[in-house]
């Protein structure tokens, strides 16, 4: 079996309910699972992908309230995800601005 680039990405979310309308309504992602994060059971793990769970379409998020940090060394500022051509990057730019969302750089 060759494996080759990153099958998920984990994160932290202090609005689950927020962070669950964006990942559904905006990108269009299935929330695939909710559990709770076996290490500390008060917290939700939440993991979506595309309809097709492809490799490379998942990214979880752990659900601890808390202040929004300051970015800076250490911090993850960006996430991305990767589409199938330049034509893809159009329509992205059309849903983003729809959703009043900064579009690709």
């Amino acid at each position: 079996m060759q494996l080759t680039g990153i099958h998920h990405l984990t994160a932290i979310t202090a609005d689950a309910a927020r962070n669950h309308a964006f990942y559904t309504g905006v990108l269009g992602l299935r929330l695939v699972k909710r559990t709770v994060n076996q290490d500390d059971v008060s917290a939700y793990h939440l993991f979506y992908a595309d309809g097709l769970a492809t490799p490379g379409s998942d990214i979880t998020f752990f659900d601890w309230p808390a202040a929004r940090e300051g970015r800076g060394t250490g911090s993850v500022t960006r996430t991305a995800f990767r589409v199938t051509g330049e034509g893809a990057m159009g329509r992205w730019a059309d849903r983003l601005a729809a959703a009043g969302r900064r579009g690709p750089a």
